[in-house]
């Protein structure tokens, strides 16, 4: 008989897998897991993956834990390409925006035509930025820059100065902002979680459950948590950190991604012509999503 393998969760830059670890709420399910971290540990260099590489390329490449996130687009495309299963049952809402310099000449939504926002490629921020941007300038005046790698590299390169504009959502996020530099508008978005392998059902009823409870905890007292983003900052920003002026970050749903929700979204990629050849995938909703609570 097979030994059962040990569930292993990657924390999200997000407080919830943190609060549930310190408190014991998956020991608490009986859940029998390893916890890995890869920011912080690789000094952020797994983000720094260069041009055009981002969400997709990494669940293209393949993802090690059994359950990952990723914004609800790229997931959606993903999981109906046959790069794992979308969890139909759970999604989270992420703070974002677009930032820019204190001192920079940008004021207004309208002055970032033309100007190179730096976002992860196919990933939450480049999806995110367009939705938001359409609605101040047409397509052809929105430049997107997907050179600067994904959050924690493209967060460093606008603290630095190398970059006009970014995307930057969760702690980076929070940085930008306790810094002073300007957040020119919300392009707040989804994120939804993708199962890898063949997961034990009941481990991801219990993985799910302890994180339902730990949003509770942080929706009561967010203050008592912020101090996780540290976990996962890598260590030469800390000591510029103050998590106690943070907020919350992104927030677990415990709704359904509807099959509504499923198509309306592939309609929008599929409108913007995002992956080449428009090819989505060809897997319909009740084949690229699984329930697991």
């Amino acid at each position: 008989m097979a030994t059962k393998q040990k569930f292993i969760i990657e924390p999200h830059f997000r407080l919830q897998e943190w609060i549930a670890e310190e408190k014991g709420y998956f020991k608490d399910e009986g859940l029998d897991y390893i916890f890995r971290e890869m920011v912080q540990s690789t000094d952020g260099k797994i983000h720094d993956k260069g041009n055009k590489v981002g969400a997709y390329q990494s669940f293209e490449e393949g993802r090690k834990s059994d359950v990952s996130c990723a914004c609800h687009w790229t997931v959606n495309v993903a999981a109906a390409s046959g790069h794992g299963r979308l969890n139909r049952d759970v999604y989270s809402v992420a703070p974002s925006g677009i930032f820019v310099a204190p001192d920079s000449p940008i004021r207004t939504p309208a002055d970032l035509a033309n100007v190179p926002i730096s976002v992860g490629f196919q990933s939450g921020s480049h999806y995110a930025s367009i939705q938001a941007l359409e609605s101040y300038m047409p397509k052809d005046q929105i430049k997107l820059s997907f050179n600067d790698g994904m959050l924690f590299k493209r967060m460093e390169m606008l603290l630095d100065g190398q970059v006009p504009a970014a995307t930057l959502f969760s702690g980076p996020y929070y940085l930008a902002e306790q810094l002073g530099f300007r957040k020119i508008m919300d392009n707040t978005f989804m994120i939804a979680n993708m199962i890898h392998g063949d997961p034990d059902s009941e481990d991801l009823r219990k993985y799910f459950t302890a994180l339902k409870r730990a949003q509770r905890d942080l929706d009561l007292r967010p203050e008592l948590y912020t101090h996780y983003y540290s976990r996962e900052f890598p260590k030469r920003w800390h000591d510029i950190m103050d998590t106690r002026r943070w907020g919350p970050g992104e927030r677990i749903v415990f709704e359904p991604y509807t099959e509504e929700t499923f198509q309306v979204s592939r309609d929008w990629i599929a409108d913007h012509d995002i992956f080449e050849g428009g090819d989505l995938g060809k897997k319909r909703y009740e084949d690229a999503t699984v329930s697991v609570m």
